[in-house]
């Protein structure tokens, strides 16, 4: 359903709102997110900043009950960065609590233990509510239960459950009861198995799914460390039931866990350990760490020494780009003119992109070069603006270099190659990529592997730049050394003329005597196919 369904914002906000915190089909998420990335973006450009955090934490909360913890991260990063610009900072302490918390969570999910920590105790400072109090301690609780520190754990779980009045929290209270049991047994405390089931009643009561699904794992769990196969079986059996109605794949991954958990095969058993261990491994290797680009603390340096510093700081940056500027653009040059000494069946497309890479670099670096000359001759400006259209330009040559530069082959090309495809996408965009791993990379030469590279990259910028696409998919085949590469997007298509600007990919693929053909019409996306 699209969300110009509804005549009013409000609605559209309400039903989008249901649907990404009680989900009932695979589908609504991914479209709740869709809808508050626009309205978001929105909110931005009409200066709403308290409904653009909110929709941030919307975007944060989705992504990260779909795995993609990298995305929610990113989310909550920009919605703290506009909560710590906004006049009214000190007003928007609800909205950093919870932004606190989910963070907590998106840390705990990827594997950083001592950053969930931090998270949490910044939400706690925030934390002006029981309700707010309890979730905070029992999240940070669950971080110590993760790491069997449960002395720990369970000071803070008794903590929460101290909190004045907090019996009328029902939901929160379960959710600390369940965690309580579960650290109970693991300490032999007999109290484990009350707890346990006073939470799976709440819950029941509640019909909290996702509370009864923990509840059910816990009481599995419980049972079959006391060798009570038949009750553990039983609760594995209901905690995969409640995974069905929640239609989520993680949910159900995590339930189907539980049976190779209780095996009796020895085999099943290790391979359910070797897998989490591979899945952990895999999380670390991915940890993007937006959050450490965001400085939590503000800067308190309000004397002249430190005002002093900070201008010598701006003049030794300004020298810094003026140098990378000069480097990055002899580079270009250095390389253009190795490359005419090259073999000379090639000469015809070096000269095609040289003369490409001239014209990049004099409509997007001349002209800015040249009224930067002009501002620093008429004083026009003062110091940060000059700074910042220094920066600008570094950017344009550090990208026209990176277009133009030579490739280090990797070993692992599928990654290095899904690694290029994926820096394209965004909260707007989708790429989805097929058989990209089964390609027998390791017996394709280089020169074939650097020029699908390249090309790749072309029709991706292409695409960035001209479709308006919001899906990508690319699929590779291979029959014996020869490689088929089918990209297909949604944007708005065109008429072709002259391959718009895609000439500098087919002599590529002619160079290795390859074909590409291009496809595509007003309204209708854009199709290439690639024989190598």
């Amino acid at each position: 359903m699209s969300i110009t369904c509804y005549s009013h914002q409000s609605d559209s906000t309400a039903y989008y709102y249901k649907k990404m915190l009680h989900p009932t089909q695979s589908s609504d998420i991914p479209l709740a997110i869709q809808f508050y990335s626009v309205q978001s973006e929105k909110h931005l450009s009409q200066n709403k900043i308290y409904e653009a955090i909110k929709g941030f934490r919307m975007i944060a909360i989705g992504e990260y009950e779909m795995g993609n913890t990298y995305d929610s991260e990113n989310a909550i990063v920009r919605a703290l960065a506009l909560i710590e610009n906004s006049p009214k900072t000190d007003t928007l302490i609800e909205a950093r609590k919870g932004l606190y918390n989910q963070l907590g969570k998106i840390y705990r999910a990827s594997d950083q233990p001592e950053k969930a920590i931090e998270a949490f105790n910044l939400g706690l400072q925030f934390s002006k509510t029981t309700a707010d109090s309890i979730t905070l301690l029992n999240n940070k609780a669950t971080i110590y239960k993760d790491g069997k520190k449960y002395q720990q754990a369970l000071e803070q779980l008794e903590l929460a459950l101290q909190k004045k009045n907090s019996k009328h929290y029902s939901e929160e209270v379960a959710r600390v009861l369940d965690n309580l049991g579960y650290v109970q047994f693991k300490l032999n405390n007999p109290n484990a198995l009350a707890n346990l089931n006073r939470s799976l009643q709440l819950r029941d009561s509640l019909n909290d799914l996702y509370g009864l699904y923990s509840s059910n794992k816990n009481l599995a769990l419980y049972y079959f460390e006391r060798s009570e196969k038949q009750l553990a079986t039983s609760f594995a059996n209901k905690a995969y039931e409640v995974a069905n109605k929640l239609n989520s794949l993680t949910y159900l991954q995590d339930a189907l866990s539980l049976f190779t958990q209780m095996a009796e095969d020895p085999k099943i058993v290790q391979f359910d350990v070797i897998a989490d261990s591979i899945a952990k491994q895999k999380q670390l290797a991915q940890n993007k760490n937006a959050y450490l680009k965001y400085n939590v603390e503000k800067e308190r340096k309000n004397t002249m020494v430190a005002q002093l510093e900070k201008e010598e700081e701006k003049n030794q940056k300004i020298i810094f780009i003026s140098l990378a500027i000069f480097l990055l653009l002899s580079s270009v040059f250095v390389f253009i003119a190795l490359r005419l000494r090259h073999k000379k069946e090639k000469i015809v497309q070096l000269h095609t992109t040289e003369a490409r890479i001239s014209k990049k670099v004099h409509d997007e670096v001349a002209n800015d070069v040249y009224q930067l000359m002009a501002k620093v001759q008429g004083s026009v400006g003062d110091k940060e603006t000059l700074l910042d259209d220094l920066e600008n330009i570094y950017n344009k040559t550090r990208d026209i270099s990176k277009e133009n530069s030579a490739i280090e082959i990797e070993e692992d090309f599928s990654e290095q190659l899904n690694d290029l495809l994926l820096n394209y996408q965004n909260e707007t965009i989708a790429i989805v990529t097929r058989n990209i791993s089964n390609i027998e990379w390791e017996i394709i030469p280089e020169t074939k592997k650097t020029t699908i590279y390249r090309v790749l990259q072309e029709l991706m910028t292409n695409m960035k730049k001209h479709s308006q696409a919001t899906a990508v998919a690319l699929t590779f085949n291979q029959e014996g050394k020869k490689i088929h590469i089918e990209y297909t997007d949604n944007g708005v298509g065109c008429t072709l003329k002259n391959k718009n600007g895609l000439q500098n990919a087919e002599n590529r693929i002619q160079a290795i005597k390859g074909t590409i053909t291009f496809e595509s019409e007003p309204g209708k996306g854009f199709r290439s196919k690639i024989r190598i």
